[in-house]
């Protein structure tokens, strides 16, 4: 494998990568995607194109990712109010419609541009190769669920061939009918019933900072907890932060908040010693 020809210029060191390689080799990766690099269209190519790299170096990868700011453009273009309870969207029959098309067009997007990257892309849609079962979380939210169950046959099926999953967050109720999925949540499921390695959050912040603003490479659940306790950590620092400790406390060896705004920053967390954001550890 020619790994001067495979890897960007501005990534990391063909030496790092080699020592990474072997260490992931017969794991999972699991990439949640949102945030800058779904927006500057820049980042996108570099997300995109490190997920290629991953794929050909022979690593298992699956890509859940958000709806960006096309869903809110789209709801405002048809004059549906947006509400919000408890963070989670109210989502209606016409609202449903409008965020999977969304979703629908930004996963064909990526499987687009993986193609492009000699890289084959699957899609997973609640329409197309339903992979979740879905509770509905309340009355008031209407179509918005949690993942009940994950098909997880049928993404390895997938990942045997050498394809790379791009998960919709969206899956099927008792009802056969489609349901919004946080793609925080959706992506924490996947991974934790997959048993990944790593679970990576693409977010448009550093990672996890301590009191004075620096940057923590790496932290464990206990580190974590005194930090949201003394209120270190604080805000919308904290759901996302109980989503990493959820996995690392249920199968998941451990989670990356990762500085979607850099560089190839996929690459940077999974193949050098510095990476590009927080690791959380149980």
């Amino acid at each position: 494998m020619n790994l001067e020809k495979l890897l960007p210029d501005d990534g990391p060191s063909i030496s790092e990568v080699n020592k990474y390689i072997e260490k992931y080799k017969n794991d999972f990766i699991v990439i949640k995607v949102g945030g800058s690099c779904l927006l500057d269209q820049n980042l996108f190519d570099q997300l995109v194109e490190d997920i290629s790299v991953i794929n050909r170096l022979g690593l298992k990868a699956i890509v859940v990712h958000g709806g960006g700011k096309n869903i809110k453009i789209k709801l405002d273009e048809a004059n549906i109010e947006i509400k919000f309870i408890n963070g989670l969207r109210v989502t209606d029959e016409n609202t449903i419609k409008i965020v999977e098309d969304c979703l629908i067009a930004l996963n064909n997007e990526i499987i687009s541009k993986l193609k492009s990257k000699n890289c084959e892309g699957i899609q997973f849609s609640p329409n197309k190769n339903n992979i979740i079962i879905v509770d509905p979380i309340n009355k008031e939210l209407m179509y918005v669920g949690n993942p009940k169950k994950i098909k997880t046959d049928l993404i390895i099926q997938e990942l045997e061939s050498n394809k790379v999953p791009v998960i919709v967050p969206m899956g099927k109720g008792k009802d056969n009918k489609n349901y919004n999925i946080n793609a925080d949540h959706a992506a924490l499921e996947i991974a934790k019933k997959m048993n990944a390695r790593r679970l990576l959050l693409m977010t448009d912040v550093e990672g996890v900072l301590d009191k004075e603003k620096k940057l923590i490479p790496e932290i464990n659940s206990e580190t974590a907890n005194k930090m949201i306790n003394d209120g270190t950590i604080s805000g919308g620092m904290i759901p996302k932060i109980n989503t990493c400790l959820d996995a690392v406390n249920n199968g998941v060896i451990g989670v990356a908040m990762v500085d979607g705004r850099k560089s190839h920053s996929i690459l940077f967390e999974i193949f050098s010693d510095k990476g590009a954001g927080t690791l959380i550890r149980k």
